[in-house]
């Protein structure tokens, strides 16, 4: 039997976005951010806590993973925009603006981050269960998560951030989408309430842990090491200007060691579900 991964990556690959269009390309575009891989951590949180405690609701699930799937990759497609970041690379390939034109890829992430939900609206679960999905989604994906963290970080270029308002930076770009997908897998598989805040700080922590690995990949890989864009963070508010490498290795450290302990509080599955999917991630520097 396939692992958990290669049957999502199955699933991604049997239901990319259509367009019934004339257009020449936008339906090639709409898939090859999809396509082009990367760990796809955030699916397999969801699918991770699921197999933990439901795992016949893995298959009627898969829609869900897709969906915050394609909400993670429009934000990667936008991120990258000339306006944003002006990356030339995502994932080891060109960037949709540069493959296309800054036009087609706006585009594509927007019709990304409305199919995500309509990923989810349309999965084979109770509606009950949708409604919370969606809201989980849309408010960590949205206004107080992902978005007005990336706003914080587009305005404050060039401009030092103190270390709490640098966090607040990230949860809200990174660690909620991280904190949302676990809260959903738990939501899904319905856990009780405790558990889901448990797992939604958990994911926080995590995020914050990611981010901090990202910045110091920006510093210390190449672009073929990293298979996207680095050494592109020096007018950002990055753990690695404010820290220092060393400062942020020692943070991410700090970090590692409190979402280990809170690996070993949970209860015996859902631990060895995330345990499997998180070690290789969770790890110290020195």
């Amino acid at each position: 039997m396939k692992n958990l991964l290669n049957q999502f990556e199955d699933y991604l690959l049997d239901n990319l976005p259509k367009s019934q269009t004339f257009h020449p390309y936008f339906e090639s575009a709409l898939g090859d951010m999809l396509q082009a891989g990367g760990k796809r951590f955030r699916p397999m949180l969801l699918l991770s806590v699921i197999k933990s405690n439901k795992s016949l609701l893995l298959k009627n699930a898969m829609p869900v993973a897709l969906g915050v799937e394609m909400l993670h990759t429009y934000s990667l497609v936008h991120d990258d925009l000339p306006s944003m970041d002006n990356a030339d690379l995502r994932r080891g390939f060109e960037t949709l603006h540069k493959k296309y034109d800054e036009v087609t890829a706006i585009l594509v992430g927007d019709a990304l981050n409305t199919e995500a939900f309509n990923q989810i609206s349309n999965a084979p679960l109770s509606n009950d269960i949708k409604i919370e999905l969606i809201k989980c989604l849309s408010s960590d994906g949205g206004i107080n998560g992902m978005i007005i963290g990336q706003a914080i970080d587009c305005y404050f270029e060039n401009q030092k951030l103190e270390l709490t308002q640098l966090e607040f930076l990230h949860i809200h770009k990174t660690a909620k989408l991280i904190a949302a997908s676990l809260k959903m897998g738990a939501i899904i598989s319905e856990y009780d309430l405790a558990t889901q805040e448990k797992l939604y700080n958990f994911g926080i922590d995590l995020g914050l842990l990611f981010q901090i690995q990202d910045d110091i990949i920006d510093e210390t890989l190449t672009e073929e090491e990293a298979g996207k864009t680095t050494q592109n963070d020096q007018a950002k508010n990055s753990f690695v200007n404010l820290l220092a490498l060393e400062g942020a290795i020692q943070s991410a450290d700090t970090l590692a060691i409190k979402c280990i302990h809170t690996l070993d509080s949970l209860d015996k599955k859902l631990k060895l579900s995330l345990e499997e999917l998180l070690l290789k991630y969770i790890n110290r520097h020195k």
